[in-house]
């Protein structure tokens, strides 16, 4: 197993790569697109989820093939090195967006190519876990790499604002009226990634090489694949696990959605305020993440999961019925107490169901549920909010989905230390 050096790098590299998801994906770049190079808000929503959509397409299409490859080749920092130096080179063109329609085109290429390489990413990142922690540890080591991560991506996105988006002076004099001074966060999200992701490469040991040329690992992997596809029910508990993952994930991927729509729309934030909430949520799963690293050792991850889903629903069920902005402040930074260990912990069971061997092909499988039906929950809340006229009723519509994926959750059975 590794040394705290190189643990401590491989929590590192979530905070390097965090500045994509909270900076490029939720806070400040998606606005500038929906609001200043499309042609209208509505379009820019349009066009986003499209982007999104078909980023989503290609890593449920990309993730298991790579993974699977990866484990026939054995190495994993060679694919980490060459995605993230692409996902970083396409999140750094977009600097050339300008508050012009006619960047739309050159924008989704790159959104689209980033998203599905930051996603891919994550495949080689998760399946080095278990290479690098001990077995009772798995579930510490993952919740630090998610706290890590969450304040990674809080302090890149007040650098910008303070640095860049919130002074009438940005630094090295960018002209505002091109929006440079919120293109460049392009630029130092990518400058970010690059700057500190160097200690995983430096100090985490990676598995021996099988020695197989590309094109054999390519084919033994497609194969290895393909076999436990068709043979899937003699891993049918990681398959429950994986599924179960989908339907409670898809709860979660909706409220990330649409809180801040919620928020707006129902308690009257607004932007300075959704920015204020989320940059709370972030600090609380964060910290979530980080206390029950200890408590999934403990407990274990399935017990983990267990309870983080049922706060989240205790607490969400509250906030569909209160009418307080102050409540809603209070109940949503404890709902996000519990974000964090949903994933971390979920990262860690995933860990320790696996066989070593083909680690990387489980966690191909891991993206890909990720992804799989992640359309399914938006689409639910807005059918039912359009049917009932009611945000409130459109909100609950992701409690069937953290039920029913904790249900299937409670039939899988935990591998413990």
């Amino acid at each position: 197993m590794a040394d705290r050096r190189a643990l401590a790098g491989w929590c590192l590299f979530d905070w390097a790569n965090q500045g994509y998801p909270t900076v490029i994906q939720t806070f400040v770049f998606a606005t500038y697109f929906t609001q200043a190079v499309a042609e209208s808000p509505v379009e820019g929503t349009s066009l986003w989820g499209t982007t999104l959509s078909l980023s989503g397409i290609l890593v449920i299409l990309l993730s298991p093939p790579l993974g699977a490859i990866s484990d026939r080749g054995g190495r994993r920092k060679p694919w980490l090195a060459v995605l993230s130096l692409l996902c970083l080179t396409s999140c750094g063109l977009l600097w050339f967006t300008r508050p012009d329609p006619a960047s739309i085109p050159w924008a989704l290429l790159f959104l689209v190519l980033s998203g599905t390489l930051y996603e891919l990413v994550q495949v080689f990142y998760n399946a080095m876990l278990p290479d690098i922690a001990p077995a009772d540890r798995l579930g510490r080591i993952s919740g630090w790499g998610w706290a890590t991560g969450y304040a990674g991506g809080i302090v890149c996105l007040l650098l910008l604002l303070f640095a860049f988006i919130q002074t009438d002076h940005p630094l090295f004099g960018l002209d505002k009226a091109a929006a440079e001074h919120v293109r460049v966060s392009a630029l130092v999200v990518a400058g970010w990634w690059l700057l500190f992701s160097w200690p995983l490469f430096a100090f985490v040991p990676d598995r021996t090489g099988s020695g197989l040329p590309l094109r054999q690992a390519t084919r033994e992997g497609l194969a290895t694949l393909w076999h436990t596809l068709r043979h899937l029910r003699d891993h049918a508990n990681i398959a429950r696990f994986l599924v179960a993952r989908m339907l409670y994930n898809d709860g979660l991927v909706t409220i990330f959605a649409f809180g801040a729509i919620y928020a707006a729309g129902t308690f009257g934030f607004d932007t300075q305020e959704i920015i204020l909430f989320g940059i709370g949520l972030n600090v609380t799963a964060g910290l979530g993440a980080f206390a029950f690293a200890w408590i999934d050792d403990a407990i274990g991850s399935k017990r983990t999961i267990t309870l983080s889903i049922v706060a989240i629903m205790a607490i969400g069920s509250g906030l569909l019925v209160i009418d307080d902005a102050g409540w809603f402040w209070g109940l949503g930074l404890a709902l996000g107490v519990f974000f964090g260990p949903v994933q971390s912990a979920s990262r860690a069971m995933l860990a320790r169901l696996s066989p070593p061997e083909v680690a990387g092909e489980m966690f191909g499988l891991y993206a890909l549920s990720g992804k799989a039906i992640s359309f399914l929950g938006p689409a639910v809340l807005a059918l039912a909010t359009d049917l009932t006229g009611s945000q409130r009723v459109g909100m609950a519509t992701p409690l069937i989905f953290f039920a029913s994926g904790l249900a299937l959750l409670l039939t899988v059975r935990e591998r413990r230390p």
